[in-house]
């Protein structure tokens, strides 16, 4: 295998769709950027799709474009890894409504030559999962030896089984829920309307001029917030000053945590849209796996024949282990064979994305078992 087929092949598709979309609109054509490592073995019997986070994008495990930094989740994807590209067939892609490539706000309306906006339809989890499908048939992988993805990933992973219940034969759910809860919604409402305030945004038609960056940065602090643990703040920064021996007594980043948390949003504004924040937020907040099943969660998961593994961490309030719980209630309900586990970490959501031997541990153990 060469160095390029381990280490990651970018890429970009444009499907003629169309694809059929939960808000009752049609899309076409799909554009999908992703990247692939390893190689698709003869039978198509080895390929793992990991689905990304709401921030995250394509770049699993290679270095991501803008901002040169490694991928978001090289201590999980790499040869001697639990996702090894040496026995997988790794395909990671860019979701529907993103901006790293694949049709989004931010991509051109082939109706009228120009940058979507506000214009792009509204989608789901469920539509992110069929635009994969469409992508997945295009590569000729007609089953999925694993679907695998934390946060929003993990949701993705959930729905692969319940819409395509025979195309998945394991899905690894990592610091996720089944639905967005009341709190869920009402951090994600503050960052929409943060960028909404911003004058800039214009109504989502700001791709001739300026970004809405300040009401983009302010939303992803909002965010960054419900990522970590009050320990892990409390641990890391305290009431510590930034570069200062005492308070201003003004409105200057006085404290580490506030120099720290505008550092996050600033970073933020470079490598993201904020019309595809907009979006994708929304599609997590309509996310109810039970109410897209009759409203009973176990109904989503009786076609299907897949093994499950779910994952929480201790002090993840932003998806805590009850949700996870949850999951597990309605899997042993509808008869799937699942494996659950709660881990110990003071890093609090960010803990899948953060080094954690046991998460590594614990995938590893599930893929192998499956054969």
């Amino acid at each position: 295998m060469s160095d390029d087929q381990r280490f990651g092949l970018a890429r970009h598709v444009v499907l003629p769709g169309p694809l059929r979309l939960d808000g009752g609109g049609l899309l076409a054509p799909v554009e999908i950027a992703y990247e692939t490592y390893g190689t698709l073995a003869a039978d198509g019997g080895n390929a793992v799709l990991i689905c990304h986070a709401l921030t995250g994008d394509q770049h699993v495990a290679s270095n991501h474009p803008v901002t040169g930094k490694p991928g978001w989740w090289t201590r999980m994807v790499g040869p001697g890894k639990p996702i090894d590209p040496d026995r997988h067939f790794i395909v990671c892609a860019n979701v529907l409504g993103s901006c790293m490539g694949s049709s989004g706000p931010a991509s051109v309306d082939p109706a009228t030559g120009a940058p979507w906006g506000m214009g792009f339809p509204v989608i789901t989890i469920r539509d992110m999962v069929r635009a994969q499908a469409m992508l997945l048939d295009h590569l000729g992988i007609a089953r999925l030896r694993a679907v695998v993805g934390g946060s929003m990933g993990g949701m993705q992973a959930l729905s692969w089984p319940a819409t395509f219940p025979d195309r998945v034969e394991a899905a690894v759910v990592i610091a996720s829920t089944a639905r967005h809860s009341a709190q869920n919604i009402a951090f994600h409402e503050v960052g929409r309307q943060a960028v909404m305030a911003d004058p800039r945004w214009r109504d989502g038609a700001y791709y001739d001029g300026e970004p809405p960056a300040a009401g983009l940065a302010v939303a992803r602090m909002a965010a960054h917030i419900t990522y970590l643990s009050e320990a892990g703040l409390t641990e890391k920064f305290g009431r510590k000053l930034q570069a200062r021996e005492a308070k201003t007594f003004g409105f200057d980043a006085d404290f580490q945590i506030e120099s720290y948390l505008r550092h996050q949003g600033l970073s933020f504004v470079d490598r993201f849209d904020a019309n595809a924040y907009l979006y994708i937020t929304r599609a997590m907040d309509y996310f109810d796996l039970a109410e897209e099943h009759c409203g009973l969660l176990a109904n989503a998961f009786r076609a299907t024949r897949a093994r499950f593994c779910i994952v929480s961490f201790d002090t993840d309030w932003l998806y805590p282990t009850r949700e996870s719980r949850a999951i597990v209630h309605a899997l042993n309900a509808a008869g799937a064979p699942v494996s659950f586990v709660e881990l110990s970490s003071p890093y609090g959501h960010d803990a899948f994305l953060l080094e954690a031997p046991e998460l590594n541990r614990v995938v590893d153990g599930f893929l192998r078992a499956g054969g």
